[in-house]
């Protein structure tokens, strides 16, 4: 049984001596241990639906570079799309530890067509950029709320994001310095093949 309370919340309702006669719990009931503020879980909501968008655009830009028989850079984003759709899933996974409810937004169709392997790489370093501000925006909101757990979750997925953007960098700047030349770019093609995407490294 579940009442609601001044909030609008669920919460479960048993005898008044019983220690679960005043837990909050969310739309299916399950159990919430701190709320989250409605504008910022609206906002992961939102980054999540973000997340899955990418995952269909790197999904389109591996088939893309399928059908050109460049198979690393096939593969890098097959991997990408990949990634996407597991990040896509922890903010699916916190929300659900927050005792919330996952609503799945419409995802659109992606850009399927680009002039040149340079234009793929461009368009995905913007979608890194615009992940980068998401969760910019969703840590300062966090903050402005004291919501600590959230903080917490955002703090290794920030770091790891930032990095992929680093990544994203450096191979657009490699396919633009190929300048659409085949043995350049085939260069560039069986160094992804082989797992080889990272920047030089400075430190040894």
């Amino acid at each position: 049984m579940y009442r609601l309370n001044i909030s609008g919340q669920k919460v479960l309702s048993t005898s008044n001596s019983s220690p679960f006669s005043s837990i909050t719990c969310g739309p299916s009931g399950r159990a919430i241990a701190e709320a989250i503020d409605p504008d910022l879980l609206n906002a992961v909501q939102a980054h999540l639906n973000m997340e899955r968008q990418a995952h269909a655009s790197y999904f389109a830009a591996a088939i893309w570079f399928a059908e050109r028989e460049l198979r690393g850079f096939s593969r890098f984003f097959r991997d990408e799309s990949n990634s996407e759709h597991v990040h896509a899933a922890k903010f699916a996974e916190y929300i659900i530890a927050r005792g919330q409810s996952v609503v799945l937004q419409v995802v659109e169709a992606p850009l399927q067509s680009w002039a040149s392997p340079a234009d793929v790489m461009a368009t995905a370093f913007q979608m890194e950029v615009d992940v980068t501000a998401s969760l910019q925006q969703l840590y300062s909101m966090a903050e402005r709320v004291n919501d600590t757990r959230t903080t917490v979750f955002l703090d290794p997925i920030v770091e790891m994001q930032t990095q992929s953007e680093h990544e994203f960098a450096h191979l657009l700047g490699r396919v633009k310095f190929a300048d659409n030349q085949a043995a350049a770019l085939l260069l560039i093609d069986n160094e992804l093949d082989q797992g080889n995407n990272k920047p030089a490294s400075l430190q040894g």
